[in-house]
Parts: structure tokens; C-alpha cells; sequence
């Protein structure tokens, strides 16, 4: 039993680095971790460079400047950075008890780091160090603070909130841990007769609470990316769904179609040669041949189109729509308190089922949005026989302002669907809202033209 701990316990004799390294405690790893971090964010990224975005001016108020305004109003960013280092600026000058070149040179030293953030945010964090200890030692006297002046306090807590804006949560804390050890340092070891006067503990109160504001800020941003790409795939996926929803959906209803005139075939050959007084052998064999492909075309239709059907879906009774029922569609919109007038142009001629059903489908989903989303408007359907095809127009006026009849928002499926049946049959669909405040759906249906001799 102590064999078999130990060998858990110990690392295997020559095992590599990584090896040693798992079987240490929880501790040394978070530590080696939190090390690692160190490293990564305000080490090895001391010199990256990483110039300052533009502003976006396609969102919010900037999107309603002039054009001119616009152009400059990216560089917002920048001339804020750039006018909080002159006050700083302002701020470390500002000593009579020095001179001119005194002022200037601590000027510099308190606007040099909070410039450089815009184009390497973690070298300007080890600058403003490096400039508050020049300070302090080249720059401070008996009635400054101490460790830092106050030009360099409000140089480093400019420095440490734009950096934290830049980067990200952990790097803010490492700023933040480093900034106390270095206070902690230079009191100690070169505290001297100015250590009475130390002001450390305010720089970190106030920098902790703006690198919290910061923190939760960066929080709050991440969430609302998560959730915008997740309202983006849930979109992209219902839009999928709703989308195979209506295939299967027309799938069902082509079917029924197809299945219905497939039947009529077969029975028609069956039925054929009993019209015909003493047939042929060779007739009776043509239509028995039909008669045996269309039965063997309808159990394959079944077998393969059958899959779609719901487990609850059952077959209608009556046939398919048709655009000779528009006249019932359109008294039931009317019941339904909306106007609808109805235009039919060209020579009106029987058209493939599909053809019907599709057009029918359309303008009673075009009808269902008006009733939808512009109650108490009118609407109006229009249809033409063309040499081609079958033109379908459905347009509604805007919803009137004082109607006491409010929208209920739908799913998004009508435009949807009536696009996939229109693909379906290679037709041409447009969409759109009218200058009137309107909406219009037109669609052409191609119709291919039957020769003379089409039976």
C-alpha cells in the first residue's frame, strides 16, 4: 500500500519537465500560473504594438454629424488621451518652488507615458514607473508627497486606467500589484525623512477603484459579445429550421399533388382499353406498361416523400387550393376586417396544380402579414396572365395612425416561405416597403408553354 502512494506521489525517475511539474500541489501551480500571466501581460507584451482604434461613427449620435464631422470625429479617442496628458501635463508644472527647467522636464516626464498609451499600452505602465522614480528623486522636495509627486500621481493613474481600457482584467490587477510593490520599495528603502508624508495608500485606493469601474466595464462588454453571438447562431439556426419547416411544409403538399394526379394515371390506363371496343394486344400492352409505372412511381413517391409527414399530419380531405378559392381566401381576409380589392388582368387559363397552389399560398401569406402587422390598412391582389407565366402582386397601404388595432409581431416565416416556393419553381420574388409606407410583395411564376399537340 505505501509502494503503490509513493508511486502516485512521486514523479518517475528521469520524467520530463511537464511530468515533475503535474505532480506538484494545487498552490505551486496556481502560483506558476499567476507567474506565468505576469510574463505574458507585462513582460513579453512590453513592446508590442498596438495603435489605438479609430472611433466607430456608424452607431449612436456620430452617425448624425456632417460628413466633415464625421472624418474628425474618429480621432475622438486620441484627442481625449492627448488632453488628459496636458492637464497632467499642467498638473506636474505647476511648482514655484522650482524653476522653469525644473517644470518643463517634470511636465514631459508626466505627459510622455500617458501619450505613449495610444500605440504601446504596456511600456507606457513600466514608463510612468520609471518617470514617477526620476521624479521623486530628481524632482521632489520637502513639501512634496512621497513616493510620488503629484504630477506623477495623476500621470500613473491616467496611464494605469487607459491601459486597463486597452487590455484586459488580469493585466489591470498585475499594474495594480506592481504599482504597491513599487510604492512599498521606495518607502522602505529610501523612505527617509519623507515617509511621514507617504501617499501610496491614496493612489492605490483611488487607481482601485477605476481599474474596478474598468474591470466591470470589460465584464459587461464580454457578456453582451457573448450574447450577441449567441443571439446570432440562435437566429442563423431558427432560420434554418424555419426554413426546412417550410420545404417540408411544400414538400407535404406537393405530395399530395403529385400522389392524387399519379392515381388518376393509373386508373385512366387501367380503364382505357375497356373504351375500346376489341383492342389491339399491342394497346392493351401500352397502357397495362403505363399502368405499371405509374403504380410503381406512386409506391416510390410514397416511400421517399412519405418521410416527410409528421407523425400527426394527415392527408386533406379536400383537394389543394387553387387560385379559382382566392374569391373564399379573400372574403375571409374581409370578415377579418381588412379591405382587400381584387385585379385580375389577362386571359385567365388553367395552370399546373403546383403552379396554383404555390400562387395561392402566397397571396394568403401575404394577406396573413397585413392582417399581421398593418391592421385596419387595405390591401390589394393582383393577378396576370401573362404569355410566360403567372404575375402576382400583393400590396397593402401603411397601418392609419389612429387605428385602435395594434401589430402583433410573427416569427419572420411568411417572407420566408413564399421565397422558398417561388425558388422552387424558379420564379422571381420581390419584397419591400412602398414609399407610402406600405409593404408589396410581386412575384412571377414561370409557366413553360404547352405545343399544339400537348394532349
Amino acid at each position: 500500500m505505501t509502494d503503490t502512494t509513493e508511486t502516485h506521489m512521486t514523479p518517475p525517475h528521469g520524467g520530463s519537465g511537464y511530468d515533475a511539474y503535474k505532480f506538484r500541489s494545487p498552490e505551486f501551480r496556481a502560483a506558476m500560473g499567476a507567474l506565468r500571466g505576469l510574463r505574458h501581460d507585462l513582460i513579453s507584451q512590453a513592446f508590442a504594438y498596438h495603435p489605438l482604434p479609430h472611433m466607430r461613427v456608424d452607431k449612436g449620435l456620430s452617425r448624425r454629424l456632417p460628413g466633415r464631422l464625421r472624418e474628425y470625429a474618429v480621432w475622438t479617442p486620441h484627442a481625449l488621451i492627448t488632453a488628459v496628458g496636458l492637464i497632467a501635463m499642467l498638473i506636474a508644472s505647476d511648482d514655484f518652488g522650482r524653476g522653469a527647467v525644473a517644470n518643463l522636464f517634470a511636465g514631459v516626464l508626466a505627459l510622455a507615458p500617458i501619450l505613449l498609451t495610444m500605440v504601446r499600452p504596456v511600456l507606457a505602465f513600466w514608463l510612468s514607473l520609471g518617470a514617477a522614480a526620476i521624479a521623486s528623486q530628481q524632482l521632489n522636495n520637502a513639501y512634496d508627497n512621497w513616493p510620488w509627486t503629484v504630477g506623477s500621481f495623476a500621470c500613473h493613474l491616467v496611464v494605469l486606467t487607459v491601459v486597463a481600457i486597452r487590455t484586459r482584467p488580469r493585466t489591470a490587477a498585475w499594474m495594480w500589484l506592481l504599482t504597491g510593490a513599487y510604492s512599498l520599495i521606495w518607502e522602505g528603502g529610501l523612505g527617509g525623512p519623507h515617509f511621514y508624508r507617504s501617499n501610496t495608500m491614496e493612489l492605490l485606493f483611488v487607481s482601485a477603484l477605476a481599474l474596478l469601474a474598468v474591470s466591470v466595464w470589460h465584464i459587461r462588454r464580454d457578456a453582451q459579445e457573448t450574447v450577441t453571438a449567441q443571439q446570432t447562431v440562435t437566429a442563423h439556426e431558427r432560420s434554418r429550421r424555419t426554413l426546412l419547416e417550410e420545404r417540408t411544409t411544400i414538400a407535404r403538399e406537393l405530395h399530395d399533388v403529385v400522389a392524387h394526379h399519379m392515381s388518376v394515371v393509373a386508373i385512366q390506363a387501367e380503364a382505357a382499353p375497356y373504351r375500346v371496343e376489341n383492342p389491339p394486344p399491342e394497346l392493351e400492352k401500352a397502357f397495362a406498361t403505363i399502368r405499371e409505372n405509374a403504380v410503381a412511381a406512386l409506391t416510390e413517391l410514397r416511400r421517399v416523400l412519405g418521410v416527410v409527414r409528421a407523425e400527426d399530419y394527415e392527408a386533406p380531405d379536400a383537394p389543394q387550393p387553387t387560385l379559382a378559392d382566392l374569391d373564399g381566401l379573400i372574403g375571409n381576409v374581409r370578415e377579418a376586417g381588412l379591405s382587400v380589392d381584387k385585379a385580375v388582368t389577362g386571359a385567365v387559363r388553367e395552370l399546373p396544380q403546383g403552379v396554383e397552389l404555390s400562387a395561392y399560398r402566397i397571396v394568403q401569406e401575404a394577406l396573413s402579414n397585413t392582417l399581421r402587422h398593418a391592421p385596419g390598412a387595405s390591401a390589394r391582389v393582383e393577378i396576370g396572365y401573362v404569355l410566360g407565366g403567372l404575375g402576382l402582386r400583393i400590396v397593402n397601404g401603411p397601418r392609419p395612425e389612429l387605428s385602435l388595432l395594434k401589430p402583433s409581431p410573427g416569427a419572420g416565416h411568411g417572407i420566408t416561405g413564399m421565397r422558398e416556393r417561388v425558388s422552387m419553381l424558379n420564379g422571381e420574388m420581390t419584397a419591400g416597403v412602398t414609399d407610402e409606407g406600405g409593404y408589396e410583395v410581386a412575384v412571377f411564376l414561370p409557366v413553360p408553354l404547352r405545343d399544339e399537340g400537348d394532349a
